[in-house]
């Protein structure tokens, strides 16, 4: 099997979900014999290819343009796969690349895609981009070999919705990384020069997008004065009017920490009071399972991805309410504790990686 992956930015340590996705998923399957060449975007990484745990990583060029970056890009990367890679599968991250679902059968490749969440639903496109990205959804359901959807109600209303086509849609979700606990310490938290201590800050880690409601959570918190801090970690791919606006906000309470990553991250999840993701847009959302999995007492908002995760309803409040989230942000009386051996046990990204690599054999091997 000779797998090229296209739609992610990059790896390692380029921030997204499809991104820490891929990163995860990808050296699990290398370890079991696939063949994997990541065609990633020139800005996102290094200039010249190079290898990450087996993985070969080509960057092709691509304009950094929220219009035209990924389509743009999966075009020119899927005619270089077919090419110079010769690779047997298209693995396809997002219903954006998934246009292209035809075009790479057509060249003689076998397609699977994976499903990250309906992004037609994000606030930040237009009408038309919208009704494009809710084609590549419908290319994805019709042309690919198999779909790979990482949330359970986008997989029932796929199925639902495409009954001719229900059988190769299948339910595989995102991980988490569970082996950083151990790198997680307050020596590290100090030495991040945050200036924020242990059990005394609200954690948010997002990119800064206006689907990622961090506006709300920054609304929230300013209802009332106190002596804890937020500390937001994430950036923004494309600088624009809201993240700029957003960064502006910053105080002496409310605290923009950049990319954080490693041991860094560990240890901002494990010693937070409380982790927050106000995000009205998800697929599975990768970092609350990261939080979970390190332990941090989690309130996420009430979307049905966020949903999907098991928690108990009081680690939800209603999406986009900034009322609801600032009674609970500063309720003491609630215990927002996450963690569980059989929750986080769901998404283990060994057994995850195990259940696609099921998938690409059936598809292969066939």
């Amino acid at each position: 099997m000779k797998l090229c992956a296209i739609g992610l930015r990059g790896i390692p340590n380029v921030m997204g979900g499809i991104e820490s996705h891929c990163q995860a998923i990808y050296p699990r399957l290398v370890k079991k014999g696939v063949d994997i060449t990541v065609i990633a975007r020139s800005p996102y990484v290094e200039k010249n290819a190079y290898e990450y745990e087996g993985i070969k990583i080509i960057p092709i060029y691509a304009t950094k343009s929220k219009l035209f970056e990924t389509f743009l890009h999966t075009f020119i990367a899927i005619i270089y796969a077919r090419l110079f890679v010769k690779a047997n599968v298209i693995h396809l991250h997002a219903v954006g690349p998934a246009i292209f679902t035809p075009f790479a059968r057509l060249l003689g490749m076998k397609v699977i895609v994976t499903h990250h969440g309906a992004d037609y639903n994000r606030a930040k496109w237009s009408k038309f981009a919208k009704a494009v990205l809710k084609f590549g959804e419908t290319m994805a359901v019709k042309y690919a070999n198999r779909v790979i959807v990482v949330g359970k109600s986008l997989t029932k209303e796929l199925k639902v919705a495409n009954p001719r086509y229900s059988n190769k849609i299948e339910f595989i979700p995102n991980g988490a990384s569970l082996g950083s606990l151990e790198t997680a310490t307050e020596n590290v938290l100090e030495k991040m020069d945050l200036g924020i201590q242990a059990g005394n800050y609200i954690l948010s880690v997002s990119r800064l997008v206006p689907e990622k409601g961090v506006h709300d959570l920054i609304s929230a918190f300013n209802k009332v004065e106190q002596s804890s801090k937020l500390v937001i970690v994430g950036d923004a791919d494309h600088e624009d009017d809201y993240s700029s606006n957003l960064v502006k906000q910053a105080s002496a309470n409310i605290i923009f920490a950049g990319r954080r990553s490693g041991a860094e991250l560990a240890s901002l999840f494990k010693y937070c009071r409380l982790f927050v993701l106000p995000s009205y847009h998800e697929g599975l959302p990768i970092v609350a399972l990261e939080a979970m999995s390190i332990h941090a007492p989690v309130l996420l908002s009430d979307i049905a991805p966020n949903i999907d995760v098991g928690l108990p309803e009081i680690n939800y409040f209603r999406c986009g309410d900034t009322e609801d989230l600032y009674l609970k942000l500063f309720n003491t009386n609630i215990n927002f504790s996450s963690y569980s051996d059989e929750l986080v046990g769901e998404y283990n990204w060994d057994d995850i990686s195990l259940s696609t690599l099921e998938l690409l054999n059936k598809e292969v091997l066939k």
